[in-house]
């Protein structure tokens, strides 16, 4: 309950992230603030002037020390006002550096169309010119969006509009997680217990099949009662995305979005393909859940309670570090010891929930700092260790990234992250799967990993397959609505569970409250993260030590490369199909066995 838990100040030191590495102080983040502020002011003096070699080299130093100045004071101000959402001077710290922010883009709005002005000649002038070698791919980046970016005027108006672009989503989250309320339901103990999107998943986790139900009818009830609010909503994004992708030129929003992070849309498609096909080996393990649960017929809240229920886990936050360090020994001294010392001994990780305590999990890179942990960890979720061997594995890409990257080229896109943060994940399961002590614990570990690949692949290939559809029928200018929204998802749903599975009328408005289609093209990231952490995890446990520097080099790489360049180096092809025959071949390979343990 809410009453027990630990007021902010009273949580113990050790168990908090130490975040004197970006900031000694509030006192000093504020000195750093206005003295930032002031250098920011500096923009405008070179509006004009970047067609001098020497004057665009010296914005160049001059926006990164800026830039990096941004990062350490927003990832400060961040996360103090994750640990106390109820602290109003973190949150008020926080909306003053957003404010700042948003004022630099908009005043520095006019440097990709001043530089995309520059004749071809003058463009091969500055790409031979030794002086901005050190740039030569940031600047070869910005060349390729001159197709689709507008004059200096446009470019400032749609900076501008960035509030106003973001209206459908900040109203969502509103109504979402604040403003609808769920009817109460009852536990496995018969008493009335609060619903809402956080209990939802308990209640789903449920060994009784009554309490699954409840909560699932009682959640879309109150979706349907407002289908058409959050219809809106997400039209206006879907819209929003579209207008987008047009006024800058492309045929898309898909193409817009794939765009920028420079991922061919082949990678979209294939995954889509590649999914749809291994549709039957889906269909197959429902079908032996359904068994194994001894149900007359399997509906949607019967797919997240485990199979086996009735294995205990009690991991401290040290035993499961030293698990997580067991598991991913194929990664080397220099991984495990750093991510270790980490975890324990430099404070990288807020480790506990705390009274107001943002819910969840993240991990926040700083190009200044160690990479930064958030959880809300509890020993006797099995899912607290995966989380934090996931998280951990996002941040010794941003550990690497950083030692081997200029500032300039260590952030890396997301559609790189998830494979990181996976990888781990699966080196993790493998080992407690090598390590299991009997048939049982194995099974309920094959169990979980099942149901990440439904999760994570299936399940958000299903997402990315609705995204598509309704983005395409805002590109014809069809109508959008609630009911044609459920329309669309009806027929996703239906081939995504198959002709046995029960769908059921409510679970159409499941498209409704998906905080991700407010980020347009997003989800797939997550399919395609998987995939490849899959095929990487098995090239690297079957492989040596060439297959282990390749991983490591991947890691180290940042965004000196194109993503898929990347990704090739460290053996993987993503315009292929190989990484998602991998993941489903090891969907079927676990069911299998699973099926012969349970049997």
């Amino acid at each position: 309950m809410e009453s027990e838990l630990k007021k902010r100040n009273n949580t113990q030191l050790t168990d908090t992230w130490d975040l004197t590495h970006l900031c000694a102080s509030d006192e000093v983040w504020r000195k750093d603030f206005d003295a930032w502020k002031l250098f920011a002011e500096r923009i405008a003096s070179y509006r004009g002037k970047l067609a001098d070699v020497e004057t665009l080299v010296e914005f160049l130093n001059y926006e990164e020390e800026l830039d990096r100045q941004s990062e350490r004071l927003g990832t400060y101000a961040f996360l103090r006002s994750a640990e106390d959402l109820a602290n109003s001077t973190y949150q008020e710290m926080k909306s003053a550096f957003y404010l700042i922010a948003n004022k630099i883009a908009e005043e520095s709005s006019f440097v990709r169309p001043e530089l995309l002005g520059f004749s071809t000649e003058k463009w091969s002038e500055l790409t031979r010119d030794e002086r901005l070698a050190p740039w030569k791919l940031k600047l070869e980046r910005i060349l390729r969006f001159k197709p689709h970016s507008l004059s200096d005027k446009e470019e400032r108006i749609l900076a501008s509009l960035s509030d106003v672009a973001d209206t459908p989503s900040k109203t969502f989250r509103l109504l979402n997680d604040a403003e609808t309320k769920f009817k109460s339901t009852k536990d496995e103990t018969g008493k009335e217990a609060p619903l809402t999107l956080e209990t939802f998943q308990l209640f789903l986790n449920s060994s009784k099949r009554d309490v699954r139900k409840e909560a699932f009818e009682n959640l879309y009830a109150e979706y349907e009662a407002r289908q058409n609010t959050f219809a809106a909503l997400l039209e206006g994004s879907i819209r929003k995305d579209v207008f987008y992708a047009k006024a800058r030129g492309f045929s898309s929003a898909l193409q817009a979005s794939m765009f920028t992070e420079e991922i061919p849309e082949l990678v979209y498609n294939n995954l889509l393909d590649g999914v749809r096909s291994a549709l039957p080996a889906l269909y197959r393990y429902y079908e032996l859940r359904r068994k194994l649960m001894k149900l007359d017929e399997i509906h949607f809240y019967d797919v997240y309670a485990p199979i086996i229920s009735d294995i205990k886990v009690d991991y401290s936050w040290d035993a499961a570090v030293e698990l997580i360090g067991k598991a991913l020994a194929p990664l080397g001294e220099e991984y495990v010891s750093t991510l270790t010392r980490g975890l324990t001994v430099d404070r990288w990780a807020d480790r506990y929930e705390n009274l107001n305590k943002e819910s969840g999990a993240f991990s926040c890179p700083s190009y200044d700092s160690p990479p930064y942990i958030l959880t809300n960890f509890k020993s006797s979720l099995i899912e607290s260790v995966f989380t934090l061997a996931h998280e951990g594995g996002h941040s010794m890409h941003s550990w690497y990234s950083a030692k081997n990257q200029p500032y300039r080229y260590y952030d890396y896109v997301i559609f790189l992250a998830e494979i990181a943060s996976t990888f781990n994940e699966q080196l993790l399961a493998r080992y407690m799967l090598k390590n299991a002590s009997d048939n049982k614990t194995r099974a309920w570990i094959i169990n979980r990993e099942l149901d990440s690949i439904r999760m994570t692949i299936f399940r958000q290939t299903m997402f990315s397959e609705f995204e598509f559809r309704v983005h395409d029928l805002a590109e014809a200018n069809q109508p959008l609505s609630a009911s044609i929204f459920r329309k669309i998802y009806r027929e996703i749903l239906n081939e995504y569970f198959g002709a046995n599975f029960v769908v059921d009328d409510l679970l159409e408005l499941e498209c409704l409250r998906i905080p991700h289609f407010y980020r347009g093209y997003y989800v797939y990231k997550y399919a395609t993260g998987l995939s490849a952490a899959i095929f990487l995890a098995d090239r690297v446990l079957n492989g040596g030590l060439t297959e282990r520097d390749d991983y490591l080099g991947f890691l180290k790489s940042g965004s000196s490369a194109k993503p898929l360049d990347i990704l090739n180096e460290a053996g993987v092809d993503m315009e292929k199909k190989d990484s998602i025959q991998a993941a489903v071949r090891r969907f079927e390979t676990l069911t299998d066995e699973l099926e012969r343990l349970l049997s």
